[in-house]
């Protein structure tokens, strides 16, 4: 790779070590560590690539956060639940076969409204990005900053916001593994997470 970049234009090698210092210096990144990329996505990504990765990683953290409460709350109050008549049974990775379909539009629509509430949120307008740039977020976008926040979670003083996203990362990052971890398990003997955890 070494002997490669020497034959790079300057240009690109300075955007590629820039972008890598402020992938270094993104939020996230604890001791002993540090920033961890073993693939080396940061040496080729601009700045504007690092944040729509951050974002996807925020993103899927928070999905996965949501996943695996899911996992295990759907999986414990399992034929006591007043939702769909509690008949949902099984582990959580058939629940969604059994819902009946008109769950499913609602669902969808959910979905769909708050994608676009992000997009609108973080994107550029399409028809305002150039043909070479897609994905183009905001200029001042924060990657994750959607502004809802109900309980007032969100501190004022930048380092402790710093604090509190390096948290979320760390956990929507364990949450990420989780619940790849039960999809696993419950695909490999067809036994839900709650069954494995009272099992013990």
């Amino acid at each position: 790779a070494g002997s490669a970049a020497a034959f790079a234009p300057s240009s690109m090698m300075k955007t590629s070590s820039t972008s890598l210092k402020a992938a270094e210096d993104l939020v996230g990144a604890l001791p002993p560590v540090g920033f961890f990329d073993p693939l080396g996505f940061a040496e080729k990504a601009d700045e504007n690539t690092m944040k729509r990765y951050r974002e996807a990683e925020l993103t899927h953290g928070r999905v996965s956060m949501l996943a695996v409460i899911g996992f295990l709350v759907g999986e414990k109050v399992e034929g006591s639940s007043f939702l769909f008549d509690a008949s949902i049974k099984g582990p959580a990775i058939s629940h969604l076969g059994q819902v009946p379909e008109g769950f499913w539009a609602i669902l969808l629509i959910a979905i769909g409204a708050t994608e676009q509430f992000r997009a609108e949120k973080g994107w550029v307008d399409p028809s305002e990005v150039p043909v070479d740039q897609p994905g183009l977020l905001k200029a001042d976008y924060v990657a994750g900053d959607l502004g809802f926040d109900p309980l007032g979670l969100k501190p004022e003083d930048p380092e402790e916001f710093m604090i509190m996203q390096t948290k979320e990362l760390q956990n929507g990052r364990l949450a990420m593994l989780a619940a790849a971890g039960f999809l696993a398990q419950e695909l490999a003997d067809g036994k839900g997470i709650v069954e494995h955890l009272q099992s013990m």
